[in-house]
């Protein structure tokens, strides 16, 4: 059995040389035929033979200075063909150039376009032209230049629509990747704020930055972001969900693991945090890693009030997720398993209006929260000239109606209606899904075991929490495990003077946020 055990390995490993080896040849030969021709025209023979049926890819031939020959490619739509005539044709084919063999001089004498950078193989060339970046390939010479001077129509930057707020900015992210670097470069104007890039998608070829504060964030937490950003092989990504669901911790939780955003301070906000943002191109949702399950429930109107205004109002939403969690499973549990829980005065309105119903509670529960949650799917699709009115008026009518018909209770609707209400609440559209989510089993537990079910549910969950991480962070923190000085923007949100120290998410680089001594005191400096 040892000699059988022996010889397999041997076998694998012999194996596993040819592949390796087989693997480094093709390797060579593909740099070897991508490597671009001294030859022109051999080259523009392989990119026209790659962007064949490509009626909108633009190849154009001239000589520079009335000798050496060359050739431009760009993509109509996707360049600026106003300075590429005025600051690239116009000077090249001058007769004075003609005595510039050499690409660098050229760069330097005749090119006015700020961006220019060398291209030394045909798939570095494919990708430049992709993007809209212009790529002219000289005679003789193993190198092109490709010019950045991609130009496409973009949205104007505009507050989100998913994260208004009354006090605070009012830009949001876009779809175009530059203006969306641009903005966090406008909230911190630090050379230490730093950016890494990679290309995703083979077809696609989606470009990704993801940005970090030198000095704060932790290099653990880097490593992982690149490593997890490096591995993901696809066909195209055409929005940031696409890499949410590649790099999130645990995928079958129904607590998404990852924020994600319209707004630049929000980003900002979380980069002074030590977190590190993914920006994706052509979307205006970017990602922020790690994240907590209370990130998920502040605002950042929070920060912008005053502290106690702020305290109020997040004691109010975390009632109010409660509520949309447990309010219509509480129903179930109480007029299926424990009525005597309710003043006899109301048990006799529930009783009344119960009379006429033919279904279970936990049925007829079932029954309306479908119904809402059918109402506002139909008001989100909608056109917004009619959405709104549609998912009001609907929910109105069929409440009515199904009351009328006795099909469900008059308290039903309300519980119903103060559940979606509730919902409604939390700041985060993908949290408020998660609430939405959970709140069907929780109701089939309260209608099939009553408060002991409830009480289950709520068990699993917390344990659960308790098991997820965002990047090895705890998914509770600074709740579980207990962090005192963290605590004070968790539970509360203190002011701005006390909140010294930075979270700690996966190192202690550089934790204090500012000085000690800020409280304001009208005496200080008198004496």
């Amino acid at each position: 059995m040892a000699f059988r055990r022996k010889i397999k390995t041997l076998k694998s490993q012999k194996e596993e040389w040819i592949r390796h080896n087989q693997q480094e040849s093709e390797e060579e030969q593909n740099k070897e035929l991508e490597a671009l021709s001294s030859d022109v025209f051999e080259n523009e023979t392989v990119l026209k033979s790659t962007f064949s049926d490509c009626p909108d890819v633009i190849f154009r031939r001239f000589l520079i200075g009335n000798e050496t020959k060359a050739f431009l490619i760009y993509t109509e739509g996707l360049a600026n063909i106003e300075e590429l005539d005025k600051n690239v044709l116009s000077p090249l084919m001058q007769q004075d150039t003609a005595r510039l063999t050499d690409i660098q001089a050229i760069l330097e004498q005749k090119l006015s376009v700020s961006k220019v950078n060398p291209v030394n193989t045909i798939k570095q060339a494919i990708q430049e032209i992709s993007s809209g970046n212009p790529v002219i390939l000289i005679d003789q010479q193993t190198h092109g230049i490709t010019l950045g001077l991609a130009k496409w129509e973009k949205r104007a930057i505009e507050e989100p629509v998913a994260e208004s707020v009354v006090r605070g900015p009012r830009d949001g992210f876009t779809e175009t990747l530059s203006v969306n670097i641009t903005l966090l470069r406008r909230k911190i104007k630090s050379p230490d704020l730093k950016m890494k890039s990679l290309t995703v998608g083979r077809y696609s070829q989606t470009q990704i930055v993801y940005m970090y504060i030198e000095g704060i964030v932790d290099h653990h937490l880097l490593d992982e972001v690149h490593n997890r950003l490096s591995r993901i092989d696809i066909d195209g990504v055409l929005e940031s969900g696409y890499i949410e669901e590649f790099i999130e911790d645990y995928p079958f939780s129904p607590f998404p693991q990852i924020l994600n955003t319209e707004r630049p301070d929000v980003a900002a906000s979380s980069l002074l945090e030590g977190r590190v943002v993914i920006i994706v191109d052509g979307t205006p949702f970017v990602l922020i890693a790690p994240t907590t399950l209370y990130s998920l429930f502040q605002a950042s109107e929070d920060y912008y009030q005053r502290f106690m205004i702020g305290t109020l109002i997040r004691w109010l939403r975390y009632i109010f997720i409660l509520i949309a969690l447990l309010l219509p499973s509480s129903y179930v549990a109480i007029l299926t398993y424990h009525q005597e829980m309710l003043p006899t005065t109301l048990l006799l309105s529930v009783a009344q209006s119960r009379e006429q119903v033919p279904f279970p509670a936990l049925i007829e529960a079932i029954i309306m929260e479908l119904t809402f949650e059918a109402i506002r799917e139909a008001g989100i699709r909608l056109p917004k000239q009619v959405g709104s009115a549609v998912s009001i008026v609907g929910a109105l009518v069929i409440g009515q109606a199904a009351v009328s018909s006795g099909l469900v209770s008059a308290p039903m609707v309300m519980v119903v209606a103060i559940t979606g209400i509730a919902s409604f609440a939390i700041p985060r559209y993908n949290a408020s899904t998660a609430i939405r989510m959970l709140r069907f089993p929780m109701m089939v537990a309260a209608g099939t075991l009553g408060l002991l079910g409830i009480m289950l549910g709520i068990l699993t969950i917390i344990v659960h929490l308790n098991t997820v991480r965002s990047f090895g962070v705890p998914y509770l923190s600074s709740l579980a495990p207990m962090k005192g000085e963290e605590m004070k923007d968790v539970l509360i949100r203190a002011p701005w003077w006390s909140l010294r120290k930075r979270p700690r998410l996966t190192g202690y680089s550089n934790t204090n946020r500012q000085q000690e001594g800020q409280k304001p005191d009208p005496l200080k400096g008198t004496e």
